[in-house]
């Protein structure tokens, strides 16, 4: 296994009555809300969480990208690889990633994305997501119907940059480059891995098989309603003829860990509640505008991955809810690594990433959640699928230590 720590950077100052009183946490969520100096400290707060999670031996560390919203903080994560590359020192650097659609010319993300894989020694990954209806349509104004139009035709003139030895003229029916030759260019080649963000679209598993890329499955709802979606992926790899390997698809899963199950729900609820009712408090207008997931999508039956949709989130989720649901994986050490491990084969992935800090968490409660995972659960999963080779890792990496906690 690949066990890589992720942050979503939430604004955790929401106030109590947000989900009753204000419209969405997305798009349209009020400024009034915001406090600089505060938002000053978390950004230091959340760098030197994903930094403690290099020092305790996590495999990689990751990042995205979400505008206009106080569920994270991040319009840019490419800022905060840069950052991390700097002071951080064995765990790969995964930006999951830049919405390719939304950068003119998108050889911009070919720029920095090389920047950042120099800047690391060949510890990053590139992420390439389509990007949440939210971001894209609403924020920044792409047109749905266009939208994976564009995408395509970004990715396919960041990959020549990165690999064409010499200047190009690019003429595409969004951009159009006379002169294409970026400096610098990737250390790994003939480029860095590229994981693909997905929500439950069922053209990306196409798409991805295509390319020989990593799917990446990150949902907020745990490794229940995951295990579906990714089972349809793994259907249609075998229908393809294509090797079964875990490492193909990575998977985002919460995780708390305490001393007891008591503990869990004394220490964490509070947190989870938070995520759940006040960073994912979206409109549902907002979550998938018309024309923004395809036709056979909306066949297949899959839902938006975020939304207020009365069936999920209009009422309070308990504890136990969270659990029995999936969502959230928490307790002591031996209930998170028995949970985990058949989450994990559930899901036939060898790439977890792992909220070990969410909603309104401070900082001591996510070193500790985090130091607990690394010492006590980290060691009992890392040996599955051991017998697979992970194609989708930068090799400079492959030899890493395994995870050791920290004092």
């Amino acid at each position: 296994m690949k066990l890589s720590w992720f942050h979503l950077m939430p604004y955790r100052f929401l106030p109590e009555d947000f989900k009753e009183k204000y419209h969405s946490v997305w798009v349209d969520v009020p400024s009034s809300l915001y406090d600089a100096e505060k938002t000053h400290r978390l950004y230091h707060e959340f760098l030197d969480e994903l930094e403690f999670a290099d020092q305790c031996g996590f495999d990689g560390l990751c990042v995205n990208e979400h505008h206009q919203n106080a569920y994270g903080l991040m319009p840019s994560p490419n800022l905060m690889a840069a950052a991390l590359s700097r002071r951080t020192q064995q765990a790969v650097i995964t930006v999951l990633g830049n919405s390719i659609a939304l950068y003119n010319p998108p050889v911009r993300i070919a720029e920095e994305f090389a920047m950042l894989d120099v800047m690391t020694g060949g510890r990053f990954i590139a992420g390439f997501p389509v990007g949440t209806s939210m971001d894209t349509n609403f924020a920044y104004g792409e047109i749905p119907a266009t939208l994976r139009d564009k995408y395509h035709e970004g990715h396919d003139l960041i990959i020549q940059a990165w690999t064409r030895p010499e200047p190009f003229t690019f003429n595409g029916k969004y951009t159009q480059l006379r002169y294409v030759n970026i400096w610098p260019r990737p250390l790994q080649k003939p480029h860095p891995p590229i994981w693909i963000p997905g929500g439950g679209s069922i053209e990306t598993w196409d798409w991805v098989l295509d390319h020989d890329y990593c799917y990446c499955y990150l949902s907020y709802f745990g490794f229940i309603r995951g295990a579906k979606v990714l089972q349809g992926f793994w259907e249609r790899c075998a229908e393809r003829g294509m090797e079964p390997n875990p490492y193909r698809s990575g998977f985002l899963q919460l995780v708390a860990v305490a001393a007891t199950d008591a503990e869990a729900e004394r220490d964490y609820y509070a947190h989870a509640d938070y995520f759940y009712n006040k960073c994912l408090h979206i409109y549902e207008g907002f979550a998938d505008a018309p024309g923004y997931r395809t036709a056979a999508t909306l066949r297949a039956g899959f839902a938006p991955q975020v939304g207020d949709r009365p069936s999920r989130l209009r009422s309070k989720l308990s504890w136990k809810d969270m659990l029995d649901q999936g969502y959230v994986i928490a307790g002591s050490p031996a209930t998170v690594r028995e949970r985990l491990a058949y989450a994990i084969k559930e899901l036939h992935t060898g790439h977890l990433m792992v909220l070990c800090q969410f909603g309104s968490m401070p900082p001591e409660l996510a070193r500790q959640n985090t130091a607990l995972f690394a010492k006590e659960v980290a060691p009992h999963v890392r040996p599955i699928y051991n017998e697979w080779e992970d194609r989708w890792w930068p090799q400079a990496a492959q030899m890493a230590p395994p995870i050791v906690a920290q004092a």
